[in-house]
């Protein structure tokens, strides 16, 4: 009889922890996934020399998604008025970028308890190369040097494929011969 009891008591102790593991186990995979944010840690094999590391908002990571792409550029990141903006695209980035999908504006950047929005939409002439590996923004007026934040907003389709993808951007400064200056990288992520 004390068998039988204490057998019956390992039992149901088996079956407790037993079904305890599987439903928390299960509360893992149900668990929402991390929202498309640059990470804290950013390991490149060889960077090189003169890597500067930019900031950016992308809303999607997922493939195939709908994202809205803001690159931002603080008013640490210029050095000098800048009058033509040029993005260098990867070539296997293979999302179809529109110039009506592209604008620049001067951004108020969000945090925690507030979401990125533009504040001020800023006219300017945006093109495209054939093979959609270069963005040139042209502005009305030139992007001023000060402590206001801009950002060239891209909303496409993310990619097919999964990857890093580094935009690069370069700049113009106002007076200055057509020698385009580099100004950083923003390391997009698709997964």
């Amino acid at each position: 009889m004390f068998k039988n009891h204490s057998l019956r008591i390992i039992k149901k102790i088996f079956f407790i922890g037993f079904s305890t593991f599987l439903f928390s186990g299960g509360a893992f995979n149900l668990a929402p996934k991390a929202t498309a944010s640059p990470g804290f840690f950013e390991y490149q094999w060889s960077p090189e020399e003169g890597y500067k590391k930019l900031r950016y908002l992308q809303s999607s990571s997922e493939r195939l998604e709908r994202a809205t792409y803001y690159f931002f550029l603080r008013g640490r990141e210029r050095k000098a008025d800048i009058s033509k903006l040029t993005l260098r695209v990867p070539e296997y980035f293979e999302a179809k970028i529109k110039p009506q999908k592209l604008s620049l504006c001067k951004v108020k950047i969000g945090s925690y308890t507030s979401r990125t929005r533009c504040v001020e939409n800023i006219p300017s002439n945006i093109r495209i190369n054939e093979k959609q590996t270069s963005i040139d923004i042209t502005p009305d007026k030139p992007i001023p040097l000060n402590k206001d934040s801009y950002a060239v907003v891209m909303k496409i389709f993310n990619p097919r494929k999964r990857g890093m993808f580094q935009f690069q951007a370069f700049s113009q400064n106002v007076g200055e011969i057509d020698i385009s200056t580099y100004l950083g990288t923003w390391n997009i992520d698709v997964q």
